[in-house]
């Protein structure tokens, strides 16, 4: 009786296993795609630090801006202000191809499938906002 139900209980489990591998390749895929419509290499979405140096490079112009994500160490108000800063980048990634706040909230509530909208949608990358004539 035990046998059939641990039996079914692997099944259950091994196909959520493979659900879970397809989506994080279709994220992969979908990053890679961002990085390369960015004019990066999109192999970098896939490096540890360098695909968030790439990040910021690609939403604020400047990929060192990346370290402001160890502010969250800072007691208290550390966390508060990476959230900002967060929130903030996911707003300029957005603007970066040409979306507004909606896309934004969309990115910041619902990020694996904005990430997968933007990386398998028809989306051009316009350029750091604000230094474009897109944004102006």
């Amino acid at each position: 009786m035990y046998s059939n139900y641990y039996q079914a209980l692997g099944n259950i489990t091994g196909g959520i296993f493979v659900v879970i591998l397809i989506i994080a390749a279709l994220l992969i895929v979908a990053n890679w795609k961002i990085y390369e419509k960015a004019g990066v290499p999109g192999w970098g979405s896939i490096v540890p630090f360098y695909n968030a140096y790439l990040l910021y490079e690609i939403t604020w112009g400047n990929g060192w801006f990346f370290l402001l994500n160890l502010l969250v160490l800072i007691p208290f108000v550390g966390p508060i202000v990476t959230a900002v800063i967060t929130i903030i980048t996911e707003y300029k990634l957005a603007q970066a191809f040409g979306q507004g706040a909606g896309f934004t909230i969309g990115l910041i509530l619902l990020p694996n499938v904005f990430t997968l909208i933007l990386g398998f949608g028809d989306y051009r990358y316009y350029g750091v906002p604000y230094n474009n004539p897109y944004q102006q």
